[in-house]
């Protein structure tokens, strides 16, 4: 795997002094051997320094962990992703609901 590729994604981690996002230049690759990788990260805000020892596995066989059953993953495997369109109509949706779910189910106040 890349140095770049690493740094990246240290990126999406925050420092656990100060909660700021770690940038691609925070980091320092110091080694690696095959999937374990060594790392000095500097906080670019607060200038604590830590070093991180990561595994990073890059074979292409991952387990898939869902709380689906085996049956309601083959119904949805094959189910569309939703798209641009259908985030924008929940978007509008959601904007206006009331929040009032026993009216969208039908269910009437008791």
């Amino acid at each position: 795997m890349e140095e770049r590729t690493v740094k990246k994604l240290m990126t999406s981690l925050k420092c656990t002094s100060c909660g700021h996002n770690y940038q691609m230049d925070d980091v320092k690759v110091l080694g690696n051997h095959q999937d374990l990788y060594f790392l000095q990260v500097t906080c670019s805000s607060c200038h604590s320094q830590f070093l991180i020892t990561a595994t990073i596995n890059t074979s292409d066989n991952t387990q898939i962990i869902s709380d689906l059953t085996d049956a309601e993953f083959v119904k949805f495997q094959d189910s569309r992703s939703p798209s641009a369109n259908d985030v924008l109509d929940m978007h509008s949706f959601l904007k206006e609901f009331d929040g009032d779910f026993s009216g969208i189910f039908g269910y009437r106040k008791v």
